[in-house]
């Protein structure tokens, strides 16, 4: 699993001109998931993403994380972070996990971050063709990928 994280004032989703999700301040999370992703790979990410300090403290130093600052999250899902571009100029998909196994593993990424930061958890749809707006804050902008755990 991959994931982009952005640190955001706002975030939202809109899917044929209707919105779907909407947060205030907190995190913007891209996922792109493999076909070899599995329930490890969703708990050892959503640890990363509700525990990363990215978030200001008093003496503006990015000290604290999404839960500390009760910040909200919108998830969406992305299965262009899984391209490969290693042969020529048109992406490669191959890497990315098909529907059967991508939706309940991204639904069950929601679920688990939503418990993790004790909120809801903003969505997008899977497969549709979505909007995504942001306000980046920062900007603060951080790739994690579950195969580099190192």
């Amino acid at each position: 699993m991959r994931v982009v994280i952005q640190r955001v004032c706002s975030a939202s989703v809109e899917i044929g001109g209707e919105l779907k999700s909407a947060i205030g301040p907190g995190l913007l999370v891209l996922l792109g998931i493999g076909p070899d992703d599995g329930a490890e790979d969703i708990a050892w990410l959503v640890k990363k993403v509700a525990g990363l300090r990215i978030f200001d403290d008093e003496a503006g130093v990015m000290n604290r994380s999404v839960v500390e600052v009760g910040g909200e999250a919108l998830v969406v899902s992305q299965f262009t972070l899984m391209a490969s571009t290693k042969k020529g100029n048109r992406p490669s998909y191959i890497g990315a996990a098909g529907h059967e196994l991508a939706i309940p593993l991204y639904e069950a990424f929601c679920a688990a971050l939503s418990e993790a930061i004790g909120r809801p958890v903003g969505t997008g749809e899977f497969g549709a063709y979505m909007q995504v707006s942001l306000v980046n804050d920062g900007p603060v902008t951080i790739c994690i990928d579950s195969r580099n755990r190192i």
